[in-house]
């Protein structure tokens, strides 16, 4: 089974290395227990199947598929769009997913950084802010039911 073991953090401040990648994502399913998510990313679109979380860590399955079933999969989901623009650093030999939230959801900020074990060591960017791995607000499924403008 695949399991994904993620920090995330509020970001203080950041400059954008690049023009990074637009995201748009939706939930076919978005429950506490489970939830199945549709994004696209760029070019590339992906389905993504997520268990419920224990800490830091839940089972997940990704599978790519056609851009053309992204799209209609997409017009099929609850909710509005989640859309961002994602940007990859490398920083001491981790490399850290940075999410610039658009529209109900700016101007949040985060970065995510996905590791092997809960224990592993990490050397910790200077523009990262508060960790909020443990904060379910900050979840892309909950932004989808709550916007960040409406916090």
């Amino acid at each position: 089974m695949a399991v994904e073991i993620e920090r995330k953090f509020l970001v203080r401040s950041f400059h954008a290395p690049s023009e990074g990648t637009l995201y748009r994502q939706g939930y076919l399913l978005n429950e506490v227990e489970r939830n199945v998510r549709v994004r696209i990313a760029g070019e590339r679109a992906f389905l993504t199947i997520k268990g419920k979380a224990q800490g830091i860590a839940r089972p997940e399955f990704e599978y790519e598929i056609p851009r053309l079933d992204a799209d209609a999969l997409l017009a099929m989901c609850q909710g509005p769009l989640i859309e961002k623009r994602r940007h990859l650093v490398e920083h001491h030999g981790h490399t850290w997913e940075v999410d610039e939230f658009l529209g109900e959801n700016a101007p949040l900020v985060v970065a995510e950084l996905e590791l092997k074990s809960a224990d592993e060591s990490f050397d910790k960017p200077d523009w990262l802010g508060n960790e909020v791995s443990d904060d379910p607000r900050y979840l892309n499924a909950s932004l989808v039911k709550k916007p960040y403008s409406r916090w």
